[in-house]
C-alpha cells in the first residue's frame, strides 16, 4: 500500500465517521421496520420518548354503529399528537369485527392522560349512552 499523503489520524477519523454514519443507518431502518410499539386496554400506563410513537388498538365492529374517539379532557396537545390510524382487516372479517389502531406521537417530555370512548352519537352525555365503554390511559413521555 502506497502512501496517498493522507495522514493515518485523517484515515482513521474517515474510517470512525463512516461506522458512525452505518451505525446511524442501521438503527433508522431497525426503527422503521419494527413499527411502533401497540397497546391494548390491558396497558393502561404507557411510556414512550420523546419523538417516538406508539399505537392504541381498540376493538372495532363497524357493522354495530359504534366508533371510538377521543374524549373530554383531550391529552395536553403540547406533549401528544394524534397521528391518525388505521383499521386491521382481514378478508372476510371476523365475527364480531376487528381491530382498530389509534396513532400517537410524542412530542416533549411530560403526562398525560388519554380517554377513548365508544359510542354511536358521541354528542354531550356520550358516556352514558347505553352500550358505550370508554377505556382510560397514563402517557409518561421521556
Amino acid at each position: 500500500m502506497g502512501n496517498s499523503g493522507i495522514s493515518k489520524k485523517s484515515r482513521l477519523l474517515v474510517i470512525a465517521v463512516a461506522i458512525a454514519a452505518l451505525v446511524i443507518a442501521a438503527h433508522s431502518v431497525i426503527s422503521q421496520l419494527s413499527g411502533p410499539q401497540v397497546y391494548g386496554a390491558d396497558s393502561p400506563e404507557i411510556s414512550v420518548s420523546v419523538g417516538g410513537s406508539f399505537s392504541v388498538k381498540v376493538p372495532d365492529d363497524p357493522a354495530d354503529g359504534y366508533r371510538w374517539i377521543i374524549a373530554e379532557p383531550r391529552p395536553d396537545p403540547a406533549v401528544l399528537k394524534t397521528t391518525g390510524g388505521h383499521v386491521a382487516t382481514s378478508d372476510p372479517a371476523p365475527p364480531g369485527g376487528g381491530f382498530r389502531f389509534l396513532d400517537f406521537e410524542a412530542l416533549r417530555t411530560g403526562r398525560t392522560d388519554l380517554r377513548l370512548l365508544r359510542c354511536r352519537q358521541c354528542g354531550p352525555g356520550a358516556a352514558d349512552e347505553p352500550g358505550a365503554r370508554s377505556l382510560n390511559f397514563r402517557i409518561t413521555i421521556d
